[in-house]
């Protein structure tokens, strides 16, 4: 269970040079949602994606490392959003207009893997929120989220008071809904500063939202043994062991997630 909890936790980076596949791939009864896309070159060849072009050849144009395409978010959408595994040939006639001919590019996408089905549930500041599942099932938190976000909440319209709409978010909030609400049939938890914090300017009213998922209880549930490759250290967090584990030993799961 805390193996198949911790891939869906897992916040995915993969990355790939022009002419070369990218391939994005989730565990089984889950979903790649992207999260964020990057295509064209911000650093030097010789820190990644080298040129493919002669080393004399490429001394004769200059590398442009402030290109980027303002499409490949879209693309990366298209292509992946909500399926479980895809895979293409990355180049820049994917994504329109090539704003730096002769430069090599590359692709970097960061996604995670969301549960085919979810629930999600919204408290205001001050409220109490309670998550339960039906007998036999467990709460898996996906995500959460205390603060103020850019698009507000429908369920708690905020007084704004002259003050802009800025985003705020607790650093905790992920942590403290696994450690108060992951694997147990029923939960409840104030949304308050007193829980987690004050990540916001005084006198901006603040909610709580969580994304989880009511999984089967036994023991053990399925992992894909494939994982997405693995980039350098400083690109990529160590893969994450795809061993089973006792519902008893979530801790350990916890654990890994902070």
């Amino acid at each position: 269970f805390s193996g198949y909890i911790s891939q869906v936790l897992k916040n995915y980076t993969d990355h790939a040079c022009d002419g070369e596949y990218v391939s994005l791939r989730c565990p089984h009864r889950t979903t790649i949602s992207i999260q964020s896309s990057f295509y064209g070159r911000i650093v030097p060849s010789h820190q990644m994606c080298p040129s493919r072009y002669p080393h004399s050849y490429a001394t004769l144009i200059k590398e442009d490392v402030a290109c980027s395409v303002g499409t490949s978010l879209q693309k990366m959408l298209d292509e992946c959003q909500d399926r479980r595994s895809c895979r293409f040939l990355v180049n820049s006639r994917l994504f329109g207009a090539d704003p730096c001919p002769g430069t090599g590019k590359y692709l970097i996408v960061w996604y995670k893997c969301r549960p085919n089905e979810y629930k999600s549930k919204v408290a205001c500041e001050d409220d109490k929120l309670r998550l339960s599942c039906k007998k036999s099932m467990v709460i898996a938190i996906y995500s959460a989220i205390f603060g103020r976000t850019q698009g507000g909440s429908l369920e708690c319209p905020y007084q704004t008071l002259g003050m802009p709409m800025i985003e705020c978010q607790s650093a905790t909030a992920l942590q403290l809904m696994i450690k108060r609400c992951h694997g147990k049939r029923s939960c409840s938890i104030y949304a308050s500063t007193y829980e987690f914090g004050d990540p916001c300017y005084p006198g901006i009213r603040k909610h709580l939202n969580v994304i989880y998922t009511c999984d089967n209880t036994p023991f053990l549930l399925p992992v894909d043994e494939t994982q997405p490759p693995a980039l350098n250290s400083s690109m990529e967090p160590v893969g994450v062991s795809t061993e089973m584990a006792l519902l008893s030993n979530i801790l350990a799961a916890y654990a890994f997630v902070t």
